[in-house]
Protein backbone atom coordinates (compact mmCIF):
# COMPACT_ATOMS: atom_id res chain seq x y z
CA UNK A 1 0.00 0.00 0.00
CA UNK A 2 1.18 3.47 -0.55
CA UNK A 3 1.00 6.95 1.62
CA UNK A 4 -2.05 8.09 -0.39
CA UNK A 5 -3.61 4.99 1.05
CA UNK A 6 -3.55 6.16 5.14
CA UNK A 7 -0.70 4.32 5.55
CA UNK A 8 2.77 4.83 7.08
CA UNK A 9 5.55 5.54 4.61
CA UNK A 10 7.70 3.87 7.18
CA UNK A 11 6.18 0.84 6.87
CA UNK A 12 5.45 0.67 10.79
CA UNK A 13 3.01 -1.54 10.16
CA UNK A 14 4.67 -4.39 8.73
CA UNK A 15 7.41 -3.98 11.59
CA UNK A 16 4.79 -4.17 14.14
CA UNK A 17 3.59 -7.91 13.11
CA UNK A 18 7.35 -9.21 13.88
CA UNK A 19 6.89 -8.52 17.71
CA UNK A 20 5.83 -10.36 20.41
CA UNK A 21 2.68 -10.09 22.55
CA UNK A 22 5.61 -8.83 25.56
CA UNK A 23 7.36 -6.91 23.00
CA UNK A 24 3.89 -5.09 22.02
CA UNK A 25 3.12 -4.17 25.34
CA UNK A 26 6.57 -2.82 26.06
CA UNK A 27 6.01 -0.67 23.11
CA UNK A 28 2.66 0.01 24.12
CA UNK A 29 3.83 1.48 27.32
CA UNK A 30 6.51 3.45 25.70
CA UNK A 31 4.19 5.17 23.63
CA UNK A 32 1.96 5.72 26.41
CA UNK A 33 4.19 7.01 28.67
CA UNK A 34 5.35 9.22 25.34
CA UNK A 35 1.71 10.38 25.13
CA UNK A 36 1.70 11.70 28.82
CA UNK A 37 5.21 13.49 28.13
CA UNK A 38 3.15 15.83 25.46
CA UNK A 39 0.29 16.27 26.88
CA UNK A 40 2.17 17.66 30.24
CA UNK A 41 4.52 19.52 27.86
CA UNK A 42 1.42 21.31 26.24
CA UNK A 43 -0.85 21.85 29.06
CA UNK A 44 2.40 23.78 30.78
CA UNK A 45 3.30 25.76 28.13
CA UNK A 46 -0.89 26.97 27.33
CA UNK A 47 -0.87 27.80 31.10
CA UNK A 48 2.46 29.61 30.70
CA UNK A 49 1.28 31.72 27.76
CA UNK A 50 -2.28 32.37 29.37
CA UNK A 51 -0.47 33.72 32.32
CA UNK A 52 2.07 35.84 30.16
CA UNK A 53 -1.09 37.37 28.43
CA UNK A 54 -3.12 38.34 31.79
CA UNK A 55 -0.03 39.78 32.90
CA UNK A 56 -0.20 41.96 29.51
CA UNK A 57 -3.37 42.41 29.94
CA UNK A 58 -2.81 43.83 33.54
CA UNK A 59 -0.18 46.08 32.79
CA UNK A 60 -2.10 47.97 29.95
CA UNK A 61 -4.85 48.14 31.94
CA UNK A 62 -2.49 49.68 35.23
CA UNK A 63 -0.34 52.14 32.77
CA UNK A 64 -3.97 53.60 31.03
CA UNK A 65 -5.53 53.99 33.95
CA UNK A 66 -2.33 55.62 35.80
CA UNK A 67 -2.20 58.16 32.59
CA UNK A 68 -5.89 59.60 33.08
CA UNK A 69 -4.66 59.76 36.79
CA UNK A 70 -1.82 61.72 35.86
CA UNK A 71 -3.35 63.68 33.53
CA UNK A 72 -5.73 64.77 35.92
CA UNK A 73 -3.04 65.82 38.41
CA UNK A 74 -1.11 68.11 35.94
CA UNK A 75 -3.89 69.05 33.89
CA UNK A 76 -1.86 67.59 30.67
CA UNK A 77 0.77 69.87 31.13
CA UNK A 78 4.53 70.05 32.01
CA UNK A 79 5.84 66.64 32.91
CA UNK A 80 2.77 64.44 31.70
CA UNK A 81 3.73 63.96 28.14
CA UNK A 82 7.73 62.87 29.21
CA UNK A 83 5.76 60.45 31.85
CA UNK A 84 3.40 59.58 29.11
CA UNK A 85 5.61 58.51 26.20
CA UNK A 86 7.60 56.64 29.00
CA UNK A 87 4.35 54.28 29.96
CA UNK A 88 3.39 53.74 26.52
CA UNK A 89 7.19 52.88 25.32
CA UNK A 90 6.97 50.16 28.51
CA UNK A 91 3.75 48.61 27.05
CA UNK A 92 5.10 48.52 23.51
CA UNK A 93 8.42 47.09 24.93
CA UNK A 94 6.12 44.65 27.38
CA UNK A 95 3.55 44.19 24.28
CA UNK A 96 6.48 43.03 21.89
CA UNK A 97 7.84 40.04 24.09
CA UNK A 98 4.52 39.20 24.80
CA UNK A 99 3.85 38.80 21.19
CA UNK A 100 6.66 36.87 20.50
CA UNK A 101 6.00 34.41 22.55
CA UNK A 102 2.52 33.93 22.07
CA UNK A 103 3.32 33.47 18.23
CA UNK A 104 6.25 30.86 19.37
CA UNK A 105 3.86 29.30 21.59
CA UNK A 106 0.99 28.57 18.46
CA UNK A 107 4.34 26.88 16.40
CA UNK A 108 5.29 24.80 19.53
CA UNK A 109 1.98 23.59 19.89
CA UNK A 110 1.48 22.67 16.40
CA UNK A 111 4.27 20.29 17.36
CA UNK A 112 2.67 18.89 19.94
CA UNK A 113 -0.59 18.19 17.94
CA UNK A 114 1.57 16.32 15.25
CA UNK A 115 3.91 14.62 17.59
CA UNK A 116 0.63 13.04 19.52
CA UNK A 117 -1.04 12.22 15.69
CA UNK A 118 1.94 10.28 14.90
CA UNK A 119 1.53 8.43 18.37
CA UNK A 120 -2.13 8.24 17.62
CA UNK A 121 -0.89 6.59 13.77
CA UNK A 122 1.24 4.22 15.94
CA UNK A 123 -1.41 2.76 18.08
CA UNK A 124 -3.10 2.27 15.27
CA UNK A 125 0.32 -0.38 13.83
CA UNK A 126 -0.39 -2.16 17.18
CA UNK A 127 -4.08 -2.52 16.63
CA UNK A 128 -5.52 -1.10 13.84
CA UNK A 129 -9.29 -2.16 14.85
CA UNK A 130 -9.68 0.75 17.44
CA UNK A 131 -9.19 3.62 14.52
CA UNK A 132 -12.88 3.65 14.31
CA UNK A 133 -13.04 4.59 17.94
CA UNK A 134 -10.73 7.54 17.17
CA UNK A 135 -12.00 10.92 17.05
CA UNK A 136 -8.95 12.58 16.44
CA UNK A 137 -6.46 12.06 13.38
CA UNK A 138 -3.73 9.58 13.76
CA UNK A 139 -2.23 10.90 10.24
CA UNK A 140 0.72 13.51 11.10
CA UNK A 141 0.20 15.82 8.22
CA UNK A 142 -0.96 19.07 7.31
CA UNK A 143 -4.56 17.49 6.96
CA UNK A 144 -4.41 15.29 10.06
CA UNK A 145 -3.06 17.98 11.86
CA UNK A 146 -6.49 20.20 10.52
CA UNK A 147 -8.88 17.58 11.75
CA UNK A 148 -7.32 16.90 15.08
CA UNK A 149 -7.62 20.59 15.95
CA UNK A 150 -11.48 20.19 13.91
CA UNK A 151 -12.75 17.20 14.36
CA UNK A 152 -16.22 18.59 13.72
CA UNK A 153 -15.92 21.15 11.52
CA UNK A 154 -14.10 22.84 9.13
CA UNK A 155 -11.87 25.76 9.80
CA UNK A 156 -12.63 29.00 8.91
CA UNK A 157 -11.72 32.59 9.56
CA UNK A 158 -13.86 32.69 13.09
CA UNK A 159 -10.84 30.55 14.21
CA UNK A 160 -8.23 33.17 13.62
CA UNK A 161 -10.73 36.24 14.96
CA UNK A 162 -11.33 34.41 17.82
CA UNK A 163 -7.85 33.46 19.35
CA UNK A 164 -5.04 34.48 21.73
CA UNK A 165 -3.18 35.58 19.26
CA UNK A 166 -5.47 38.06 17.51
CA UNK A 167 -6.08 39.61 21.00
CA UNK A 168 -2.47 40.08 21.49
CA UNK A 169 -1.70 41.63 18.25
CA UNK A 170 -4.41 43.77 18.51
CA UNK A 171 -3.52 45.37 21.51
CA UNK A 172 0.03 45.37 20.72
CA UNK A 173 -0.93 47.41 17.23
CA UNK A 174 -2.79 49.67 18.93
CA UNK A 175 -0.43 50.36 21.91
CA UNK A 176 2.11 50.79 19.23
CA UNK A 177 0.10 53.32 17.14
CA UNK A 178 -0.62 55.12 20.20
CA UNK A 179 2.71 55.34 21.31
CA UNK A 180 3.62 57.04 17.21
CA UNK A 181 0.86 59.57 17.76
CA UNK A 182 1.84 60.65 21.02
CA UNK A 183 5.14 60.98 19.97
CA UNK A 184 4.06 63.06 16.99
CA UNK A 185 2.32 65.37 18.88
CA UNK A 186 4.71 65.58 21.95
CA UNK A 187 6.87 67.08 18.62
CA UNK A 188 5.02 69.05 16.57
CA UNK A 189 1.63 69.46 18.29
CA UNK A 190 0.05 68.13 14.96
CA UNK A 191 -3.04 66.14 16.16
CA UNK A 192 -4.31 65.61 12.52
CA UNK A 193 -0.87 64.04 11.06
CA UNK A 194 -0.41 62.27 14.63
CA UNK A 195 -4.08 60.31 14.36
CA UNK A 196 -3.24 58.90 10.85
CA UNK A 197 0.37 58.42 11.43
CA UNK A 198 -0.66 56.26 14.65
CA UNK A 199 -3.81 54.39 12.25
CA UNK A 200 -1.38 53.81 10.11
CA UNK A 201 1.45 52.61 12.33
CA UNK A 202 -1.01 50.11 13.93
CA UNK A 203 -2.73 48.60 11.18
CA UNK A 204 0.85 47.72 9.53
CA UNK A 205 2.10 46.62 12.87
CA UNK A 206 -1.04 43.74 13.14
CA UNK A 207 -0.42 42.85 9.18
CA UNK A 208 3.21 42.53 10.15
CA UNK A 209 3.01 40.38 12.85
CA UNK A 210 0.11 38.47 11.58
CA UNK A 211 2.09 37.56 8.47
CA UNK A 212 5.54 36.49 11.12
CA UNK A 213 2.74 34.15 12.65
CA UNK A 214 1.74 32.81 9.51
CA UNK A 215 5.05 32.00 8.16
CA UNK A 216 6.07 30.39 10.92
CA UNK A 217 3.11 27.80 11.22
CA UNK A 218 3.63 27.42 7.30
CA UNK A 219 7.52 26.92 8.01
CA UNK A 220 6.67 24.28 10.86
CA UNK A 221 4.20 21.93 8.48
CA UNK A 222 7.27 22.79 5.36
CA UNK A 223 9.52 20.88 7.27
CA UNK A 224 8.22 18.39 8.79
CA UNK A 225 8.42 14.77 7.37
CA UNK A 226 4.87 12.79 8.03
CA UNK A 227 5.04 9.04 8.87
CA UNK A 228 1.37 9.03 8.03
CA UNK A 229 -0.39 10.52 5.89
CA UNK A 230 -4.29 11.06 5.74
CA UNK A 231 -6.13 8.96 3.02
CA UNK A 232 -7.35 10.80 0.13
CA UNK A 233 -10.62 8.41 1.01
CA UNK A 234 -11.17 9.47 3.95
CA UNK A 235 -13.98 11.62 4.89
CA UNK A 236 -12.99 15.69 6.10
CA UNK A 237 -14.24 14.61 10.11
CA UNK A 238 -14.82 11.59 11.84
CA UNK A 239 -18.40 11.24 11.59
CA UNK A 240 -18.48 8.55 8.85
CA UNK A 241 -15.64 6.85 10.60
CA UNK A 242 -18.03 6.43 14.07
CA UNK A 243 -19.78 3.65 14.82
CA UNK A 244 -23.31 3.53 13.28
CA UNK A 245 -25.53 1.50 10.71
CA UNK A 246 -23.60 2.70 7.77
CA UNK A 247 -20.23 1.80 8.91
CA UNK A 248 -21.18 -1.89 9.69
CA UNK A 249 -19.48 -2.99 6.79
CA UNK A 250 -16.26 -2.21 5.25
CA UNK A 251 -17.46 -0.51 2.11
CA UNK A 252 -19.51 1.72 3.53
CA UNK A 253 -17.13 3.06 6.35
CA UNK A 254 -14.81 4.33 3.44
CA UNK A 255 -18.32 6.26 1.94
CA UNK A 256 -18.30 10.21 1.53
CA UNK A 257 -19.63 12.11 4.34
CA UNK A 258 -22.94 13.44 3.66
CA UNK A 259 -27.18 12.15 3.77
CA UNK A 260 -26.73 9.51 1.40
CA UNK A 261 -23.77 8.13 2.32
CA UNK A 262 -25.45 8.13 6.44
CA UNK A 263 -28.66 7.07 5.58
CA UNK A 264 -29.74 6.08 1.92
CA UNK A 265 -28.27 2.32 2.08
CA UNK A 266 -30.46 1.51 5.42
CA UNK A 267 -33.50 3.30 3.53
CA UNK A 268 -33.17 1.50 0.21
CA UNK A 269 -32.55 -1.74 1.69
CA UNK A 270 -35.75 -1.76 3.75
CA UNK A 271 -37.51 -0.72 0.70
CA UNK A 272 -36.35 -3.67 -1.64
CA UNK A 273 -36.81 -5.91 1.19
CA UNK A 274 -40.79 -6.24 2.08
CA UNK A 275 -41.50 -8.05 5.45
CA UNK A 276 -42.30 -11.51 5.69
Amino acid sequence: MTAEEGVPEASGAEDVTRLTDAQRSLRAQMLATEHWSLLASRSTTQSEVLTRIAIFLTLVSVGLFALGVMGNATQFRGWFGVAALGVLLLLVLLGLITTVRVLNTGTEDLAHVLAMNRLRGAYLDLDPGIERYLIMSAADDDAGMRRTYFPFANRDRSQVLGSSMLLIVVVEAAITGLFVASLIIALSGWIGWAVAAGALVGLTTGALWMRRGYKAYRHALDTHQPLRRTSAAQPADRRAALPGPANAGGAAADAPVGKAAIHAPGLRRSRRTPPD
